[in-house]
């Protein structure tokens, strides 16, 4: 699913996207209160993520945030514990992506006159990608096939393709072998 930047003013108000929010906040507390292992489980985080989480991909509690409904999850992804999603620019994960624990996808920014204005833009984290805990990737950044993204980075711009990137701002500290990736079959 593709999305482009969006443009939200907070002050106005939409009953359709509010019932949405609390119908997402619901089912946020539910997942979080319920055994993971569970068909309930799976059952809640299915709706939550609208049916956009494909076979073998497991999304740990507890998870936090909100427009859920606007993120697509490939197989064979593992979302740790802790997870935070502000998702209304919408997110794509690829197959094949770990993602550690607390790590923070935000595609929502204020604009810094008016902080009511919310500017949304997509995050993709591309096949294979690995986020290190507690990284935060910020609004319209794509992480390449895979990356790595270092413990408690920050990651402003997009990431090549096998990068290794850390610290704050993250910066390139070396570049993977593809070679490797593509022969193991991955």
């Amino acid at each position: 699913m593709a999305y482009e930047e969006l443009i939200i003013d907070q002050k106005i108000i939409d009953p359709e996207m509010e019932q949405e929010e609390q119908r997402q906040a619901k089912l946020i507390f539910d997942l979080n209160h319920t055994f993971s292992g569970s068909q309930e489980y799976a059952d809640i985080m299915n709706e939550l993520f609208s049916g956009r989480i494909k076979d073998g991909s497991k999304v740990l509690a507890p998870v936090y945030g909100r427009y859920m409904h606007k993120i697509e999850i490939g197989k064979n992804v593992l979302i740790n514990g802790g997870f935070t999603a502000m998702a209304f620019g919408g997110i794509t994960i690829e197959d094949d992506v770990v993602i550690a624990p607390n790590v923070q996808l935000l595609t929502d920014n204020h604009d810094p006159y008016d902080r009511t204005i919310l500017i949304c833009k997509p995050i993709v984290i591309k096949k294979g990608a690995w986020i290190g805990a507690g990284a935060s990737v910020l609004p319209g950044v794509t992480v390449g096939r895979y990356a790595i993204v270092g413990t408690s980075a920050v990651v402003t711009k997009d990431v090549p393709d096998y990068a290794v990137v850390a610290g704050v701002p993250a910066k390139v500290l070396k570049i993977l072998d593809g070679e490797r990736f593509e022969s193991e079959g991955q």
